[in-house]
């Protein structure tokens, strides 16, 4: 059956890329262009082709980057080698589709959806068959929507990994080709998009409770938990929202290609249904069960996160200092479920430690792109030139944090919490030793672009973390 030389006809989304480019095109003008939400509904409100055509004019795909099933691609240049004729069949607007094809430089023919045609199921099958008769061509596809086209194909060949659609097809009796979709399974990416090992950070809104030793007390436990579960789902709505924004971006970059959205693992129709489900169902219980100066801290927090995500990560400075503001409003946040007061001294050591972390993370990224040929960060606003300012101000920034703590020990008020605050002094040549290091690692190379993720992976940070533990049990409980 795979020697047939009849017309090889090949459905462009989700068969031959793992993504559909009218998700795309409508993912890249949302992110873009959120304050023009109202055209993009009279686009919809037109048709599929108004909005295809719309789109099109106004978005930027780039074809070299977008998740091609490779091993189909693979085939079908074999079968070019042959002598075949490959048509490529898009539901999506011309430009987008030829675009396409103009990268593989493989097809002879493009039918994509016009305004006066709508190039999907029975409409598609019905301009096959007017093309190339009943039974005059050869099929890929990949959907259940695609029956009827294998139906009145000579040959079907299915691109999917599920076993129900594929005996389907194969009750057709005329199925020849399989292809699998060569992604991981569907609830193992969503775990992966949605992040849980991130939730490590929202463990900040527990500080407030454990500085201000109000840790013996169950009522304020259980709105510190209920804090950390809110702001968990609301994490995992920006980060996916995140991941949206930045799938043209991630597609350039040696690692974050590999994340589910960027690599067509999940649908982004998927993503841009789940994130406001997540968010609603943490404003729904924060709402409900928590204070209102949560509410209002927990609605700041994902105001900037949505605008960090859309527009403050491209800004040199700001995005760091949005970063650093992020880390510090989960403990503000934390003070505002439990109504425990919140320390100076520990608002201005948060922001200067939490800025170096964000300064190391971008220095990191600067890192790697001068290892590798890029001279600027895409999505960023930094350059290759940048690297030692940033790592200049990482530095002194995390110096600072040490020196809040220095000064915090000789307050008035750390004498009220505890009942020798001078222990408290030996964190500091543990926090300075902690960040020369992983400046020193950051230097090398060696740091992961996340610093979170490096210190919960690496045992030094634990080891420290655990003599930090002994201090603050020396300076509260020895008189």
């Amino acid at each position: 059956m795979s020697n047939s030389t009849l017309p090889l006809v090949v459905d462009l989304d989700g068969t031959l890329i793992k993504t559909n480019l009218l998700y795309e095109a409508t993912s890249w003008f949302v992110t873009r262009h959120p304050l023009r939400i109202a055209s993009l509904v009279r686009w919809m409100l037109g048709g599929r082709g108004v909005l295809n055509a719309r789109l099109a004019e106004a978005c930027v795909i780039e074809a070299a980057v977008l998740p091609y099933n490779d091993v189909l691609v693979a085939w079908l240049f074999e079968q070019k080698k042959k002598g075949r004729c490959l048509v490529l069949a898009a539901g999506s607007h011309r430009q987008l589709a030829e675009s396409v094809a103009q990268h593989l430089a493989c097809f002879d023919e493009v039918l994509t959806t016009e305004r006066e045609i709508d190039l999907t199921s029975h409409c598609r099958r019905d301009l096959l068959i007017s093309r190339f008769g009943e039974k005059g061509f050869d099929y890929v596809g990949s959907s259940a929507s695609d029956l009827v086209v294998w139906q009145a194909a000579n040959h079907a060949h299915v691109v999917s990994s599920s076993q129900r659609l594929i005996s389907k097809v194969r009750s057709l009796g005329n199925i020849a080709e399989v292809f699998d979709i060569g992604s991981p399974p569907y609830l193992s990416s969503m775990c992966k998009a949605l992040r849980p090992y991130q939730w490590s950070k929202n463990i900040l809104v527990f500080v407030p409770l454990c500085a201000g030793h109000r840790y013996g007390d169950e009522a304020n436990i259980v709105q510190t938990l209920l804090a950390f579960i809110v702001f968990c789902f609301t994490a995992s709505s920006s980060y996916l929202l995140n991941d949206l924004a930045d799938v043209a971006d991630d597609r350039h970059h040696s690692r974050k290609r590999y994340r589910p959205f960027a690599a067509g693992h999940l649908s982004l129709l998927h993503g841009w249904l789940i994130w406001p489900s997540l968010l609603f169902l943490a404003f729904a219980i924060a709402i409900l069960l928590m204070s209102p100066a949560f509410v209002g801290c927990l609605a700041t927090y994902f105001v900037l996160t949505t605008a960090y995500s859309l527009r403050l990560k491209q800004s040199a400075a700001i995005d760091v200092l949005a970063l650093a503001g992020l880390y510090t409003l989960r403990i503000v946040a934390g003070a505002a479920a439990t109504d425990i007061p919140l320390s100076f001294w520990l608002m201005n050591f948060s922001m200067f430690i939490f800025l170096s972390l964000a300064l190391m993370k971008r220095f990191s990224e600067l890192k790697a792109i001068r290892l590798g040929s890029a001279d600027r960060i895409r999505g960023r606003g930094y350059g290759y030139n940048d690297a030692n300012i940033v790592s200049g101000l990482g530095t002194a920034s995390g110096y600072i944090a040490v020196l809040v703590l220095a000064l915090y020990v000789q307050d008035i008020h750390s004498a009220e919490l505890y009942r020798s605050p001078k222990f408290i002094w030996y964190m500091c040549p543990l926090l300075l030793f902690w960040i020369s290091r992983a400046w020193l690692i950051a230097h090398r190379g060696e740091m992961h672009d996340d610093p979170v993720i490096f210190a919960l992976k690496d045992r030094v940070t634990w080891w420290i973390g655990a003599c930090v533990v002994v201090v603050f049990g020396l300076a509260t409980y020895i008189a």
